[in-house]
């Protein structure tokens, strides 16, 4: 499938009338950003209901890791679901999860055996690593970032705080959250120059919170994105994590990793933290590590997960068919995907960097393999938020036949699948480049 190949006015017929049938009997919460009705895809190519190609750089939300159809994941999907569909592992067994729960052992960024909780969402696998740190520490207290996204239900949401509207009116949500500043360094939370500064954002927590609001022994863990999602795909310097390291050891804090975005081989390694040479105690991972199959896991160090039976469980988790998918998923990205991530990524990357000498809306490019964020700003001296242009480009893209979606208040994301080619990226290059020229010239 080539792409783009846009054959109708957009939306096409087809979508409008799927379009309107979900208007009124679908849920108004969900956060369309334009009229995209998917039909099928292949790679990094998606085709509408009216037969229009685009390219495809959001992977429904970082979700298709392989592409769209895989014929490896299918396979694997296939032989399962002739098998059987559904099995709780809740109150029984069966091999395709021991498998993944061994995978994820060999896989998790920490030293040492591991155990594996299966859920069926990041949300959920977040819930699962909050009931477990507070089990296994008997603490309450957990801090997590400012900017954070964990989900949306009211454990998850709670740790959340990104944007208004995903807590608003949802009040009081769970106690026992503290949130602490993010290592945001284009718009640095401490006014401070990233050169000569020594993470005071991460010193934050044991300078300030610690000395007013919780004291650290009631702190059960701190949750921290090694690389923020939805609130803009910001990247922190690594000694933002050596010292969030270096605080949970000096208080017997536990260090939850949640890798629900970042995480299968899409920075490039297979999980984000490895970037920062920290070893965290729980690991969260769904998105990405089924190839668009639900899956969610929590992977902690096999010592901390001694919950007794029926202290957490799920019926659907670790859904058979699920973990066959993500057992084909893992095998390909180590055979070849996280390795393209870093080649294709650092392609993306030099040529955002270009782009950005000519164009000033751009205020900062960042990232790490094929998890690329772009903020556009209106000036460059007061960095002051472009976030109208933004959803102006994002929309001007997709006329132009490229999927994008925006991250944080101003900021585009580059997260295509995994699979995406060399050539692929030059023409998403290119329509970016023409975006940002109309974007800026209707701006004028």
């Amino acid at each position: 499938m080539r792409a783009p190949d846009l054959k109708t006015p957009l939306p096409g017929p087809k979508a409008r009338a799927i379009i309107e049938r979900d208007r009124k009997y679908t849920s108004p919460s969900y956060t369309r950003a334009y009229p995209f009705v998917m039909a099928r895809g292949e790679g990094a190519v998606v085709e509408d209901v009216d037969g229009n190609r685009f390219l495809d750089c959001a992977a429904g939300i970082a979700v298709s890791t392989t592409g769209y159809a895989h014929p490896e994941v299918v396979q694997a999907i296939v032989e399962q679901a002739g098998r059987f569909l559904h099995m709780s592992a809740t109150d029984f067994y069966y091999e395709t999860e021991v498998r993944l729960a061994e995978e994820m052992a060999s896989i998790a960024p920490f030293e040492g055996e591991a155990r594996s909780f299966f859920g069926n969402s990041g949300a959920e696998a977040v819930e699962a690593s909050i009931k477990l740190a507070r089990y296994a520490t008997g603490r309450q207290y957990l801090i997590a970032f400012f900017g954070a996204f964990h989900g949306r239900t009211i454990g998850a949401m709670s740790l959340t705080a990104s944007k208004v509207v995903q807590r608003r009116s949802f009040s009081p949500v769970m106690p026992g959250v503290v949130h602490s500043p993010y290592a945001y360094c284009y718009r640095c939370p401490m006014n401070l120059k990233v050169a000569s500064c020594k993470a005071e954002c991460a010193g934050h927590i044991e300078e300030e919170l610690f000395l007013h609001l919780v004291a650290p022994d009631e702190v059960a863990a701190i949750i921290v994105e090694p690389i923020q999602g939805e609130g803009g795909y910001i990247v922190p310097p690594a000694k933002f994590m050596e010292r969030l390291h270096e605080i949970t050891k000096k208080h017997s804090i536990l260090l939850v990793a949640d890798e629900v975005q970042s995480g299968m081989g899409r920075t490039g390694r297979m999980f984000a933290i490895e970037h920062f040479g920290v070893e965290p105690d729980v690991v969260v991972t769904a998105k990405g590590v089924a190839s668009g199959m639900p899956l969610g896991v929590a992977t902690s160090r096999a010592d901390l997960m001694q919950w007794v039976p029926g202290s957490h469980g799920s019926t659907f988790g670790g859904n058979p068919v699920s973990c066959a998918a993500a057992l084909a998923t893992i095998k390909l990205l180590k055979e070849t995907l996280m390795a393209n991530a870093v080649s294709v990524g650092g392609h993306l990357m030099a040529g955002l960097q270009e782009m950005a000498a000519r164009h000033p809306i751009i205020g900062d490019v960042r990232g790490k393999g094929l998890m690329i964020g772009v903020e556009l700003v209106r000036d460059r001296e007061t960095k002051e938020r472009a976030t109208e242009e933004r959803d102006a480009l994002v929309e001007e893209a997709f006329r132009r036949g490229l999927i994008t979606l925006g991250a944080g208040h101003s900021s585009i994301r580059i997260a295509p699948p995994l699979v995406m080619s060399r050539a692929e990226a030059d023409i998403v290059l290119t329509i970016l480049d023409e975006c940002f020229t109309a974007v800026t010239g209707k701006r004028r």
